[in-house]
């Protein structure tokens, strides 16, 4: 099989496009991941049953159906009732939505894993609530838990052509429009999937860096 180089040259402004835009949904989408993720796990150990319940309800029921119905959700059935988003807006709060609640996870996992006799050293000082959090509890549960929120970070990217399903042309959306009028389809998927691995790897590489720094 050879490559039809000049298609591959006509395929690039729209791949360099894509990516751009993928990179943007993956970066946004773990920021709302990892911020809301935190926000969940501590909200599930709240002592106020009026917190906990409906966060507990509300992340195993965004956990256990698809992210595909989900983006769907905002970006078509919303509207209906007044809300309204961009198409890449959508895709990524979607993204960001999803994975928060599988970093809450994380979290509590990390939270659960610092000794108990960090808190009751935090009681013994008579620190308070907000200080035993921020200063002792949280700063050795999330450098617990970096490998595996790095983790989600690249299921994120490989989740990501998802949102080509509500008009978003990240990567493989270029990939298929440009197929879809040329008729040509091995080079830019081909293309793609090496993109993918190229961003995939580095962000692995960093993700274990930051553990490795956040350890010593």
């Amino acid at each position: 099989m050879e490559w039809d180089w000049s298609k591959v040259g006509d395929f690039m402004p729209a791949f360099w496009d894509g990516v751009l835009v993928t990179l943007q949904a993956l970066l946004l989408g773990s920021l709302i991941a990892f911020g809301l993720g935190l926000v969940w796990a501590l909200a599930q150990r709240s002592e106020l049953k009026a917190v906990r319940w409906p966060v507990t309800v509300f992340t195993e029921f965004v956990r256990n159906t698809p992210l595909l119905v989900q983006l769907f959700f905002l970006y078509y059935v919303l509207p209906e009732w007044g809300v309204t988003f961009s198409a890449l807006t959508t895709g990524v709060i979607g993204l960001g939505l999803h994975y928060s609640t599988y970093t809450a996870e994380v979290y509590r996992a990390g939270i659960d894993g610092v000794p108990r006799g960090q808190w009751e050293a935090a009681k013994a000082l008579s620190l308070p609530r907000t200080r035993t959090w921020g200063a002792v509890i949280l700063p050795q549960a999330i450098r617990r838990v970096v490998p595996a929120l790095g983790n989600y970070v690249v299921a994120m990217l490989k989740d990501s052509p998802m949102i080509a399903t509500i008009g978003v042309l990240e990567m493989l959306g270029e990939a298929r429009q440009f197929g879809s009028q040329t008729f040509v389809m091995t080079e830019p998927i081909t293309i793609v999937g090496i993109a993918f691995i190229l961003i995939a790897y580095p962000a692995s590489l960093l993700m274990r860096a930051l553990e490795r720094r956040l350890v010593r």
